[in-house]
């Protein structure tokens, strides 16, 4: 195995981020023949819907696979939520849903953190289309079950901070 794939490590119990799905915990480690080859995969169960996926271990990384952020980085959201300096591209709402969508797919918690700002923004000046208010609200579970995580509080306490940032 290539030390790339050797930063990242889980144990069975540890919380971890898997790009689009959000939050889950580490439930075991498995090893399975696959092809005739031991291959490693963490079982990962997804809190919001109880889903269960397995990540190779080896490519867990270049699946986005990571720990929960640090407190450190929480301020960092919070920057990119509060921050109203925005442009709003003149492309057409599938356009931009593709785009957003691209960037939920990342895993990143910062491009999440912006593309629900920016629909939130964009809100007070139109009318959201159905895919884009569905996105806001994925967009809200993922950030809100990390946020409340990473700062040991309640998901109920982090969704009313966001909802009061843009009120």
């Amino acid at each position: 195995m290539s030390e790339v794939h050797e930063k990242i490590r889980f144990a069975t119990g540890d919380m971890a981020v898997y790009p689009s799905y959000g939050v889950g915990q580490i439930e075991n480690i498995k090893v399975q023949k696959i092809g005739g080859i031991d291959q490693s995969f963490y079982i990962l169960k997804i809190l919001e819907n109880g889903m269960t996926i397995m990540v190779p271990t080896a490519t867990s990384e270049n699946a986005g696979l990571r720990h929960i952020i640090s407190k450190k980085d929480v301020k960092k959201v919070e920057d990119i939520l509060k921050e109203r300096d925005i442009k709003h591209s003149s492309q057409t709402w599938n356009r931009r849903y593709r785009d957003y969508m691209d960037k939920i797919k990342t895993g990143s918690v910062f491009e999440v953190a912006a593309v629900l700002r920016d629909l939130l923004v964009l809100k007070g000046d139109k009318d959201l289309s159905y895919g884009e208010r569905k996105m806001v609200d994925t967009a809200r579970n993922l950030l809100v079950r990390e946020l409340s995580l990473a700062r040991d509080v309640a998901e109920e306490t982090v969704e009313q901070q966001i909802e009061q940032l843009f009120a």
